[in-house]
């Protein structure tokens, strides 16, 4: 689908409000939009919020989990070491790196989406499964929110809480993207302000608890916001948490550092119900291939960034949600 195929496929179903689904790849590439039906019938399923597109499938009780099979630190660390150059030229000062991990995984896709608890979950024609927890923007009404997730800590860690809050390059990282989130909101909304900054929530995993820092900023659109909604999900992309700052140039070099684009992952899927609009960030990622699987994963890295630190964080991302 083009650029212009989905604006105006998005701006005509909300002005229409007709719900649809949409999920675009961090390439802006291949975006895609699906009525319920039409989503279903593509082997596409969602759960958006508590709003999806499927009758409740048998659940398992399996434990799943999801170990890696191949260690790409040396990998990674010439990446880091390529981003590191970058920043201290002064092309980036944030970027967030990732990488794929070869992991041995028991079970299906399809069991996994239903099994992983999270606010955001899509089950992507057999070929991903994402169970995020990162809203990308939710409007209500004429009001648009976006949370930006930035930082994460295990919860076993002792004073696990203090040491996020308190870490100095977490905080210039995560003041770094509220920034420039406020910014993306800017362009189609005014009264653009920082509601809450910096809050901890704990993510709950078979493995080890994490703790994770958001921020919700809110503006207000014009009362006509539905008309345009094609144009204002577009235009936001790539969401900031997942990119860096400044973004083009920063794009440039995500795209030069990492070993393959990044496809859905780190792009964004939502779904309108007729009248307002809930949004997820595609991370939490895991992706089959060939028949191997393959769990994307990464995190920020700035001036302030240590190698060991940054890889330890993106292992601490492959887990599953569930309880």
């Amino acid at each position: 689908m083009s650029i212009n195929c989905f604006t105006e496929r998005v701006n005509e179903f909300a002005h229409k409000a007709k719900p649809f689904f949409f999920v675009i790849d961090f390439e802006k590439k291949k975006p895609l939009v699906y009525t319920l039906e039409q989503a279903a019938n593509k082997n596409v399923f969602f759960d958006i919020g508590g709003q999806k597109n499927f009758q409740q499938f048998s659940q398992t009780n399996k434990r799943f989990e999801i170990i890696p099979k191949t260690i790409i630190e040396d990998r990674y660390k010439r990446a880091f070491e390529q981003v590191q150059e970058h920043i201290i030229k002064g092309d980036s000062y944030l970027l967030n790196l990732t990488f794929p991990s070869e992991v041995f995984f028991k079970g299906t896709l399809k069991e996994l989406f239903l099994a992983s608890k999270s606010p955001y979950k899509l089950f992507f024609k057999n070929q991903f499964v994402s169970y995020s927890p990162e809203c990308f923007v939710k409007i209500m009404g004429d009001e648009i929110f976006s949370y930006p997730m930035k930082g994460t800590v295990s919860a076993t860690l002792p004073n696990a809480e203090e040491l996020l809050l308190k870490n100095h390059k977490e905080i210039a990282e995560h003041a770094t993207i509220v920034d420039l989130i406020r910014n993306d909101l800017s362009l189609y909304a005014k009264k653009v302000r920082v509601n809450r900054f910096r809050y901890l929530h704990r993510i709950v995993t078979q493995q080890e608890d994490l703790f994770q820092v958001s921020s919700e900023i809110q503006g207000e659109l014009r009362n006509d916001w539905r008309s345009n909604l094609g144009n204002i999900i577009w235009d936001m992309l790539p969401a900031g948490s997942v990119s860096g700052a400044p973004k083009t140039k920063t794009l440039e070099i995500i795209e030069s550092v990492e070993e393959s684009p990044r496809g859905y992952y780190t792009g964004v899927y939502g779904f309108f119900d007729g009248q307002n609009l809930d949004s997820a960030v595609a991370i939490r990622f895991l992706e089959q291939y060939n028949g191997n699987y393959f769990y994307r994963s990464g995190g920020g890295v700035t001036a302030q960034s240590n190698c060991e630190e940054e890889y330890q964080e993106l292992l601490d991302k492959i887990y599953v949600p569930t309880f």
